[in-house]
């Protein structure tokens, strides 16, 4: 019997193999997500939730008019925080005033017009911006992309080592998505008139996975 057979790489001896693989995938974005917000500080409560709900009232009515209505806008926040002084001397508090406060949050798919929704929404009463980021509607597809690269990349590694090591890599017997990362770096909160004055520069998204994948004994020990 030839025993040259037995030593080829097909036959050699199987190793537990565990691997981790990454793939990513960049796009241009195609739409932004804005969370704005109007804030207005009164003596009473009531003056205070007024002013701040007439404002907001424009705020919405200038995102309709660009366009913007139904599901891309979305109340997100309802504060009403109570403002006090505090004496040090005396060691006592008072209530000096009210602070209401409101965000939405807006999708923007029209990115050659996000300039003017923001001017639109200053101008109509919005002083706060909780952030900017931008992102893409086929995040899902791009996704599964980044999925696939990364298995390719697990699967391209295992059979590097393997074939340095000269063993066999055997068959696959686990497989687990170890992450992934799909949020693009936000801008940080600033008041609304501050934010016109900085350039906004859309960049690139990056969708990123990672899988483990484990292999043990070869196929072939299975006859």
């Amino acid at each position: 019997m030839s025993t040259g057979i037995l030593a080829g790489p097909a036959f050699a001896q199987a190793a537990r193999v565990t691997m981790q693989g990454t793939g990513e995938v960049s796009a241009t974005p195609d739409l932004a997500r804005v969370s704005l917000g109007v804030s207005h500080q009164a003596p009473t409560a009531a003056a205070a939730l007024a002013q701040m709900s007439t404002d907001m009232t424009a705020v919405l009515a200038s995102l309709s008019d660009a366009g913007i209505t139904g599901a891309d806008v979305q109340t997100s926040a309802l504060r009403l925080d109570v403002i006090q002084d505090y004496d040090r001397d005396n060691n006592v508090s008072r209530v000096t005033g009210y602070r209401a406060s409101t965000d939405v949050s807006v999708t923007v798919t029209a990115l050659d017009r996000l300039g003017e929704v923001l001017d639109a929404v200053v101008q109509s009463g919005a002083n706060q911006m909780n952030g900017l980021t931008f992102d893409v509607s086929n995040r899902q597809t791009l996704l599964d992309e980044a999925r696939r690269a990364a298995v390719a990349d697990a699967m391209r590694k295992a059979a590097l080592y393997t074939d340095a090591a000269d063993v066999a890599l055997g068959r696959l017997t686990s497989l687990s998505e170890a992450g992934m990362n799909a949020a693009p770096a936000p801008m940080m909160r600033m008041a609304m008139e501050d934010a016109m004055s900085v350039p906004i520069a859309e960049g690139e998204v990056t969708i990123s996975a990672s899988v483990t994948m484990t292999w043990g004994e070869d196929m072939q020990d299975d006859r």
